[in-house]
């Protein structure tokens, strides 16, 4: 009995001292990986701690290196330590890209440096990329992704609007125009320029892309053939057609060969969503890069039919259809709408083409949208009308690879403890755990140790 005692205490200071050794291996093999290595898991439920992946996609194009200067203070009069929050949200960044580097400099201590960089405000960024340069005021990841994607781009896109008959405006702030668009685009590294064709010889040869949006009197004559001449010439366009008069465009749907049927699409699910029945709900697109991925609602108000005839001269793809259980109303819009077989067109319609064509060894880009309305100050925040409206003009540019960013939605709450609820959490994981495992370790000596003897 004593020599099994023996034999008993023998192999529990064996395995114990084989259990302290593994413990110890463990321990400074999970220290290594530590210092090595980094993992993050984001468990919040929109994902609010970790770049969207429009962002690294964005991150991915960007070859060069990129540096950051934050001029910020030690401390900010409302955010605290400003430099700690400049850290963090650029370090999500610096996982995915790590030759993006981030220097700081006081505008306090270093005047001369912050006045020569032109920084207007206390932590701001100055981003540069190949010798470009991005100033950046708000710290959230949409302004700093589209600023990085005004970086990828060579230069400005100039976008040439069409003036003089009425059009909606870029610039405008009129519910009719679109002036939220176009700040927009101004802030993504697009310039816009109007041109009236009845002063201006022709269409600036620089422009990257024309803006047709919506005129409310008929062009004359000799800027049609001007038109024409830019579309001979190839020029990318986006033609707003209202579902008015084509105002003496009929001759550029002859040359891209599309018919535009009078009257305005009702689609009766816009209904069932408490939208007029005027309104078209797009949500079913057609294959092409401007709708890849995109699986948003789109709103298209007084909608018309746009329809391609077969030819040789053109690629066309169908980009949007709507009112599968509509029709095209050619009647009074005031009184009853109700559909009438004997003059109105059943659904579905399209309402969106795009159409391309090789010509001086590029691809010439065209789209024609049936509502000038959905991109217009009133209806723009309807769906996601911003965006399929930034990819248009992004596909038009040469540029459908830099898509638009998709705010994030705050859905996480706040949680806010008090001190004594602080208190009580870190007694919990300093104090009081730690005292169960050793008790529980206690006891289990405790109880070997009594069947031991």
């Amino acid at each position: 009995m004593i020599m099994l005692n023996k034999k008993l205490r023998r192999h529990y200071r064996i395995q114990n001292g084989v259990f302290v050794i593994l413990l110890l291996l463990l321990v400074i093999i999970l220290g290594f990986v530590a210092v090595q290595y980094r993992f993050q898991w984001d468990i919040s439920q929109n994902g609010r701690n970790s770049l969207s992946e429009t962002s690294i996609e964005i991150l991915q194009k960007l070859q060069a290196p990129i540096r950051v200067t934050a001029y910020a203070t030690e401390q900010h009069a409302q955010l605290g330590d400003i430099r700690k929050i400049i850290t963090d949200f650029v370090a999500l960044y610096q996982r995915v890209k790590p030759d993006l580097s981030l220097t700081f400099v006081d505008p306090v201590e270093q005047p001369v440096l912050t006045q020569q960089a032109d920084v207007k405000v206390n932590g701001e960024l100055v981003i540069k990329y190949n010798k470009r340069t991005e100033h950046l005021t708000t710290i959230n990841e949409q302004a700093f992704s589209n600023a990085l994607m005004r970086l990828a781009r060579a230069e400005d896109k100039l976008i040439v609007t069409l003036s003089g008959h009425g059009e909606r405006r870029l610039e405008g702030d009129a519910n009719y125009d679109l002036g939220d668009f176009g700040k927009y685009l101004s802030t993504n590294g697009f310039s816009n320029q109007t041109t009236n064709l009845t002063i201006e010889q022709d269409i600036p040869r620089n422009a990257s892309l024309l803006l047709i949006a919506s005129p409310q009197t008929d062009l004359l004559p000799g800027e049609v053939d001007k038109l024409l001449n830019y579309i001979d010439q190839g020029g990318n366009l986006l033609w707003l057609v209202d579902q008015e008069s084509l105002r003496g465009l009929l001759p550029l749907t002859e040359k891209l060969h599309l018919t535009l049927t009078p009257g305005v699409v009702i689609d009766p699910q816009a209904g069932q969503l408490k939208a007029p029945i005027t309104f078209s709900m797009g949500a079913i697109y057609g294959r092409h890069a401007i709708t890849n991925n995109f699986n948003y609602i789109t709103v298209f108000p007084y909608a018309r039919q746009i329809t391609i005839n077969e030819n040789e001269d053109w690629s066309s793809v169908a980009l949007v259809e709507v009112a599968q259980q509509g029709w095209i109303e050619t009647g009074d819009l005031n009184g009853s709408i109700t559909f009438d077989q004997a003059t109105d067109v059943p659904g579905p319609v399209t309402i969106a083409v795009a159409l391309t064509r090789n010509i001086r060894d590029r691809e010439q880009r065209i789209v024609v949208v049936g509502s000038g309305h959905f991109l217009a100050n009133t209806y723009l925040g309807n769906g996601s009308n911003l965006d399929f409206g930034v990819n248009l003009v992004n596909w038009l540019t040469d540029d459908e690879e830099l898509m638009v960013i998709q705010p994030r939605a705050t859905i996480d709450s706040s949680l806010i403890l008090s001190e004594s609820e602080l208190t009580w959490i870190a007694m919990g994981f300093l104090v009081l755990l730690p005292t169960f495992f050793l008790a529980c370790g206690f006891f289990i000596w405790w109880h070997r140790r009594r069947i031991t003897k």
